[in-house]
């Protein structure tokens, strides 16, 4: 890739890069921007190159990843934590303020469940349903194989199903009752009932 080529591919990944940034840096912007200028840095200079033996991104969000873990091992971080970083869009434009309080508490139980997952559970979790990778590019940017992904990945949503269980979330808008009947048709047809 020539110069220019890098540079329009860092812009077009910018905004998700640094959402992966914020992830690996246990969600301060201080840290996410350090570690994202470091790495714009080490692209620009030639000290990390892209080689096209992976899709740009993933490659990315390797090289990301890598820099990331250096900076928390200078700093002595225990563990990387995820957080939010994506928002869910809404139909018709404008949200409801019980849609709002009803969503915020759905997405602040989905982040305590996915922070108490071991930490390669939860990046490979962020990296397929946040990041829209495929587990074999997930497995990249981890720098581990397809079958440990894969085996985190599985094991991961069968601990997030197992705890999110017994949620029980007040939802006067009507969206839950609306999904619950939804699932229930759902688990009906699967069954044969």
């Amino acid at each position: 890739m020539t110069d220019d080529e890098i540079r329009a591919a860092l812009e077009t990944h910018h905004n998700e890069s640094y959402g992966w940034a914020l992830s690996c840096c246990a969600r301060s912007s201080v840290e996410a921007e350090t570690v994202l200028q470091t790495v714009y840095l080490k692209v620009l200079i030639g000290k990390a190159r892209y080689h096209g033996k992976a899709p740009f991104k993933t490659w990315l969000f390797a090289v990301i990843r890598r820099t990331a873990a250096d900076e928390r091992r200078r700093q002595k971080l225990r563990h990387l934590l995820l957080d939010r970083h994506y928002e869910a869009t809404t139909l018709g434009g404008v949200e409801r303020p019980d849609e709002a309080v009803h969503r915020a508490e759905l997405e602040r139980q989905v982040r305590e469940v996915l922070s108490r997952l071991p930490r390669r559970q939860r990046e490979v979790l962020q990296l397929v349903f946040y990041h829209e990778m495929s587990l074999a590019e997930a497995a990249q940017v981890m720098g581990v194989s397809l079958g440990s992904a894969r085996t985190h990945y599985d094991r991961g949503k069968k601990r997030l199903r197992q705890q999110m269980k017994g949620w029980q979330i007040h939802d006067e808008t009507g969206i839950g009752r609306e999904r619950e009947e939804d699932q229930r048709i759902v688990s009906a047809t699967e069954t044969g009932r």
